[in-house]
């Protein structure tokens, strides 16, 4: 394990003290700066006011989406600030998407009254704090997946714990939730169609390292100082030296990214726990590690097994060395899910849901069921903002979700880490070793 990462199911004295903090300056904090804390819905006419936190690449993603649901769909949203740790990068979003504040702290964002909503792009290990700043500030919060970095697993309970006891409004960036395939699928399985669920199986594969071949280095120039915040982009993770490849490529380095178990699972492994029904897992075994991309800390090849207490078990595997999905892709899910239950089995076939009838099953005859709305990542957004202008919680990928989905990502991170059986305590909430 890395230095100062503390045991997997304990958190710092500093971070205790943290949440402390936070639990404290909840009740005051939310009731002086929420612009939502009332029993009405917010107008439609109102305009919901964007703060955006992180202007990297995955960020561009989001303000465009917010440009088009301004601009396309016609709705009250306006990117009103911007918060990089790195000046040039806000001030070119800010240019482009008429932001009006530039900020370099986030948490001078979230006291920034004309900003209602904040959407997280950041590296992995800012996610889960600036995301529970936000909920205690009052403001509706889009989070990038990961929830949380995979050293962090009290952060995740703390923060989804603070989300869903919260007014606020929360969605995980897991886009593929936005297909509507994974909703008619999970009401398949309610409604008994494959029998009592017994087994998931999904995957990501994908040639090439973000590291190396899709996160640029802005600038090798770049060094620490007005413009350049290194103690605040080291957040909680070890002290180091400044790295510019660190900053710029911090997918690669195990202080900040997780490898595919946490940047990429999350995409497929969501929808699947969400058709599933499933709780926290009970039992978590991985293997993997470097097997091409040498330059990078984290693992470029991981392969999971889920065990939960439902008697299903799920299989996540996957690799960056070879994009041969063994099956049709689809979208930011990454590998199509095969659901298998006692009478029969769910998967997709291009643009349908195919049921397939298990041996001895009571149905003979396979079926299939066209998908409603392929995946949208601009629907997905569009969602999320609607619900914020609702006052409805109930978001396409929401805190309750992530819980269960992080809890069993960061089992899974280590069980490969440590070569052990990783097991889960629901009743206390703890992963244990």
């Amino acid at each position: 394990m890395s230095e100062n990462t503390g045991h997997p199911a304990e958190a710092s004295g500093s971070t205790r003290r943290e949440f402390m903090r936070h639990a404290v300056l909840a009740g005051s904090v939310a009731a002086a700066t929420a612009p939502w804390l009332r029993a009405e819905a917010a107008s439609p006419n109102e305009t919901i006011r964007v703060g955006q936190i992180g202007c990297g690449g995955r960020a561009g993603a989001h303000m465009s989406s917010y440009e088009w649901l301004r601009e396309d769909q016609k709705m009250n949203v306006k990117i009103t600030a911007v918060c990089d740790i790195y000046k040039p990068r806000a001030e070119r979003a800010a240019k482009k998407y008429g932001a009006e504040k530039i900020y370099m702290d986030h948490k001078e964002l979230l006291a920034d009254p004309n900003v209602d909503v904040v959407s997280i792009a950041t590296p992995d290990h800012h996610h889960g704090y600036q995301a529970l700043d936000a909920i205690l500030a009052g403001k509706d919060v889009y989070c990038e997946k990961p929830l949380t970095h995979w050293r962090q697993y009290e952060l995740t309970r703390e923060l989804c714990r603070a989300a869903m006891a919260s007014q606020q409004v929360m969605q995980v960036g897991c886009q593929a939730m936005s297909d509507s395939a994974y909703h008619q699928m999970a009401k398949m399985v309610r409604d008994g169609m494959i029998g009592q669920p017994i087994h998931g199986e999904t995957g990501y594969f994908r040639v090439g390292d973000w590291g190396e071949v899709g996160m640029p280095i802005d600038d090798p120039k770049a060094r620490p100082g007005a413009d350049l915040n290194w103690d605040a982009f080291l957040g909680d993770a070890p002290k180091r030296p400044f790295n510019v490849s660190r900053l710029f490529r911090w997918r690669m380095y195990e202080d900040y990214s997780g490898g595919p178990v946490t940047d990429l699972f999350p995409h497929p492994l969501t929808p699947l726990m969400h058709i599933l029904g499933v709780g926290f897992p009970s039992k978590a075994v991985a293997v993997g590690g470097k097997y091409r991309y040498n330059e990078r800390e984290v693992p470029d090849t991981f392969n999971m097994l889920l065990e939960f207490p439902e008697k299903v078990c799920v299989a996540v595997l996957g690799t960056q060395g070879n994009n041969d999905q063994g099956v049709d892709a689809r979208g930011a899910g990454g590998r199509v899910p095969i659901v298998r239950g006692h009478e029969g089995s769910l998967t997709i076939v291009d643009e349908d849901i195919v049921f397939k009838p298990a041996e001895g099953g009571k149905e003979k005859e396979e079926k299939r069921f066209h998908i409603e709305q392929p995946e949208d990542t601009k629907l997905f957004f569009k969602n999320f903002i609607e619900c914020c202008m609702k006052r409805d919680k109930n978001t396409l990928s929401g805190p309750e979700l992530a819980f269960k989905v992080q809890t069993a990502l960061h089992m899974a991170a280590y069980a490969q880490r440590e070569e052990k059986t990783i097991r889960y305590d629901a009743v206390m909430e703890k992963i244990i070793l």
